[in-house]
């Protein structure tokens, strides 16, 4: 009973397989007709064969459609023996087929380079008993029991080892980055933001806030004085030094265009303490 179970669920994922890479050849007979777009409807199954139907209509060479499903069907290590047809959808009718053998050195494609005029076509896929059988094709051509050695899952486990080796990859450079931003003394978190001292920027998402120098200046001051009242001759002095009697009437302009940019995160603000001075107000 044990080993009923076992073959059933090997067929499914087998079968899984073969629909992947069915899709995939699907995805790249749309790129060759210069389509990036479009989809690759869901792969059927019917009865000895797979169906590859698309959402949008195309054109197609023969040699370049024979070429490019044969790469992907190494790549994917799906079957050495196999036969293609190119139906009308209307119709039924098959405008192209081709045969594959793994015993074949070559092939021989008729109107190669005749391209097939735009339309709405279906690519049947069928799988046949190669002299070696190959894995991928056993669900639909082997009598026998499936091989249950751990070559037989060979290349879905490595696939697997594969996709979480960069899963971890990915998450290792993510804490790797966030590590280096929290060290990086010129970047400073302010609430949802990076405040890049160095290069006189506010970061959000994927969005840059430039600033100006006397803004990154003016930031930076509140910001080392976070939730208190900086005093307005303080601020002059710090940020414009000798010029302070001169800008002393634009300060507010520059506070105002200062809260503007931090529009973006709420619980950042710059208030004002009349007759005082400002203070940058937000969650430390």
């Amino acid at each position: 009973m044990l080993l009923t179970v076992n073959t059933k669920a090997q067929h499914v994922v087998k079968d899984k397989q073969i629909k992947v890479a069915l899709r995939m050849i699907g995805h790249e007979v749309l790129l060759a007709a210069h389509d990036s777009t479009s989809r690759v409807l869901p792969i059927l199954r019917e009865q000895d064969h797979y169906k590859i139907e698309f959402a949008s209509e195309f054109e197609f060479k023969p040699n370049e459609l024979v070429a490019l499903i044969d790469r992907v069907v190494n790549e994917t290590n799906l079957a050495s023996s196999y036969i293609v047809e190119v139906a009308q959808c209307t119709t039924g009718e098959v405008v192209y087929s081709f045969r594959m053998d793994d015993l074949e050195q070559s092939i021989i494609i008729p109107c190669g380079t005749r391209i097939q005029p735009k339309a709405c076509y279906t690519i049947l896929f069928t799988l046949l008993a190669p002299s070696q059988t190959n894995d991928l094709a056993s669900p639909l051509v082997s009598t026998n029991p499936p091989n249950t050695s751990n070559s037989s899952m060979g290349t879905f486990e490595y696939g697997a080892v594969v996709v979480v080796f960069l899963l971890v990859a990915g998450f290792l450079f993510y804490l790797h980055k966030r590590k280096k931003e929290e060290r990086d003394p010129n970047l400073i978190p302010l609430g949802e933001f990076h405040f890049d001292k160095r290069n006189t920027e506010l970061l959000i998402n994927q969005d840059k806030i430039e600033l100006t120098s006397k803004e990154a200046d003016l930031l930076s001051l509140l910001y080392e004085t976070v939730n208190t009242t900086v005093e307005r001759e303080v601020i002059l002095n710090k940020v414009w030094g000798d010029q302070g009697g001169y800008v002393g009437r634009t300060l507010d302009v520059f506070v105002s265009k200062l809260r503007k940019k931090l529009e973006a995160d709420s619980s950042v603000k710059i208030t004002n303490i009349r007759g005082v001075g400002y203070k940058l107000v937000m969650k430390v």
